[in-house]
């Protein structure tokens, strides 16, 4: 018999996964359910629904290798090793995280702290390295290519809106589209975008971003007016669905149709689709930047990187030649 239980999962946020109830400690009984209805949409807030399907999905992955919870270090340290030839760093170290809390959930000790699972890992890392594959900057002339291929179709004056608008304020792809109407401030230079919860900002305490007014005909400012006024959006979600017979809908955009999009029109411009991605904007505004002179922390105001290090991160390897240190001296 499986009973559903909710595992802690990073801290104060929470994952409900299955178990078997043989695997379930005694001495923890307030683990298993039932649980309130409050109690549970509380649990159900304090993680991202992405980190949720992600961590349950690795867990799943682990239980169908034969594995179950609580799994002795040895038996963890082979679950790995099978794991390298097909997945990436990234990814087996998100797998060992969530299997590490599941097991401090239940009142288990941790097998991921055993030296032969910790060894494991470093030689993995050896192994595969840690560089990981980084979507291809999306520049400012690279934008404005892609820009000009664009006709006045529906769908062509939203995506217009929807890139100018993630390139200027160096969006995430969740924080793009999940932008209502009244998030949309205007002022006199331009606008200020209410960005009221980000990746970095799960408890909501929000942060302001300003579009000013552009100096060329792609002025976000203006083309996001034009979507506004086209969908007659007054509001709700500011970039949403619109079918091939060029309807718009209600709902909201997804994440990952703003990276279909990003492909779609970089690759309608000449450009190889398979090196962009919907970070694609966020990376070509820290680059485009750094390449104009503008300060990191004037960057980061706008990308909401906290640090020169994090921010040194986005900005690609088109900024390498500027002021670059054997081109001062030869």
């Amino acid at each position: 018999m499986e009973k559903q239980i909710i595992v802690e999962i990073e801290g104060s946020s929470v994952c409900a996964i299955n178990c078997k109830s043989s695997s379930l400690p005694d001495q923890q009984p307030h683990l298993v359910e039932p649980i309130s209805e409050p109690l549970h949409r509380l649990l159900s807030s304090s993680l991202s629904a992405g980190t949720q399907r992600a961590y349950a999905a690795d867990l799943k992955h682990f239980r169908a290798s034969g594995r179950d919870i609580p799994c002795p270090p040895h038996a963890l340290a082979e679950y790995l090793a099978e794991l390298v030839t097909t997945h990436a760093v990234a990814t087996i170290q998100r797998r060992l995280a969530a299997i590490a809390k599941a097991h401090r959930a239940l009142g288990h000790d941790d097998p991921c702290r055993a030296e032969i699972v910790q060894a494991t890992m470093s030689g993995i890392r050896r192994t595969k390295g840690m560089a990981q594959r980084e979507a291809q900057a999306l520049q400012r002339d690279s934008l404005f290519a892609v820009l000009e291929r664009m006709g006045e179709r529906p769908i062509d004056i939203r995506d217009r809106a929807l890139l100018l608008i993630g390139f200027a304020g160096a969006f995430r792809r969740s924080e793009l589209v999940g932008f209502d109407y009244r998030d949309v401030e205007q002022v006199g230079r331009g606008i200020v975008l209410h960005l009221r919860r980000s990746k970095t900002d799960q408890t909501g305490q929000g942060r302001k971003i300003a579009i000013p007014h552009g100096r060329t005909r792609w002025c976000p400012v203006r083309h996001l007016a034009d979507w506004i006024a086209h969908a007659e959006i007054e509001e709700g979600p500011l970039f949403r669905s619109i079918d091939r017979h060029g309807h718009i809908a209600q709902d909201r955009l997804s994440g990952d149709a703003v990276a279909t999009i990003v492909k779609r029109r970089v690759e309608a411009a000449g450009f190889d689709p398979t090196t962009f991605s919907g970070h694609s904007l966020r990376a070509g505004l820290a680059t485009s930047a750094a390449m104009a002179g503008a300060s990191s922390w004037k960057i980061r105001q706008q990308t909401g990187h906290r640090s020169d290090a994090m921010l040194a991160r986005y900005i690609r390897d088109g900024d390498m030649f500027t002021d670059n240190a054997a081109g001062a001296v030869l």
